[in-house]
């Protein structure tokens, strides 16, 4: 293995921060940036080593390469992480805008709901895979919550419940259980996890996170985040008996004093249903 990057793996299993996931992805980025870093000819690093130039140089590649803002702002972050962890915070400016990165837009123009493509679906294999597919779209959850999914904890009469250690931020919270679909899917769940969670008997969540990657990627899905904008949408539609602005329905400026009462209400159900301190982050899912 290369030195850089058997380093900078050593030291992300010397510095569990983070859940499962976040573990994951991070040393997965910080050895991607390992590779882009010796291609563009820095040789003989080590993590120490670690200089603004190298920052700088990479920030210029991914934007050649047409990276997403939000990934570009993500990746920093990690790298961020790494000057922290070898005692070189202060080399990598704390404003994204000093690498020309702006800010994210917070209010959504278009909509980024999506469905499951069937033909796509059909090339899943795996069926514990399958089924936190499915949770991701019924319930809105993200990726870790459906893979950790235990229906023996998880299913209630009316809502399904979901622990802190499973959920981003660590916030616990309950997402009602509103259809026949959405009790036949968790019925199919509980058949096969039979008292565990949506993981192989004998496995860990790693492994399974990586196995859930690679059946997305052989069946040509990228990120499935679109599912838990449909699901804001739906239960918005739901709530208020109108569609979300960003799905064609009115702005919120147009509404009457009695539908922003009940526009306000419907945003802050959906937000804690998606797992959100703050009711404005609906906007990223709805518009306004």
């Amino acid at each position: 293995m290369k030195d850089l990057n058997h380093q900078l793996k050593e030291l992300c299993r010397t510095n569990r921060d983070g859940s499962y996931s976040t573990q994951a992805n991070r040393e997965r980025m910080l050895d991607q940036m390992a590779n882009q870093l010796r291609t563009m000819g820095f040789r003989r690093m080590q993590p120490k080593s670690l200089k603004p130039k190298h920052v700088t140089a990479l920030v210029a590649l991914w934007k050649d390469q047409g990276i997403g803002l939000a990934t570009q702002k993500n990746r920093l972050s990690v790298l961020r992480w790494w000057a922290a962890k070898v005692g070189k915070a202060n080399i990598i400016a704390r404003d994204n805008s000093v690498y020309g990165l702006g800010r994210r837009q917070h209010v959504a123009e278009t909509s980024k709901a999506v469905s499951l493509n069937p033909a796509k679906f059909d090339r899943i294999t795996d069926p514990y895979v399958r089924l936190s597919i499915r949770l991701q779209a019924q319930f809105g959850l993200r990726r870790e919550e459906a893979i950790k999914f235990s229906p023996g904890y998880a299913i209630q009469d009316n809502s399904i419940r979901l622990k802190a250690s499973w959920t981003k931020g660590g916030r616990a919270r309950t997402v009602p259980i509103r259809t026949a679909k959405q009790r036949a899917l968790l019925n199919e769940v509980k058949a096969l996890a039979r008292g565990g969670a949506l993981i192989p008997p004998q496995s860990k969540y790693v492994e399974q996170l990586h196995r859930y990657e690679r059946q997305l990627r052989t069946a040509g899905f990228t990120k499935l985040h679109g599912l838990r904008h449909a699901y804001a949408q739906t239960r918005y539609l739901e709530l208020t008996g109108w569609p979300a602005p960003v799905a064609g329905g009115p702005a919120t400026k147009t509404l009457t004093n009695e539908q922003r009462a009940l526009d306000r209400e419907a945003r802050e159900a959906i937000s804690r249903e998606l797992g959100h301190a703050r009711e404005n982050i609906t906007a990223v899912y709805l518009g306004r």
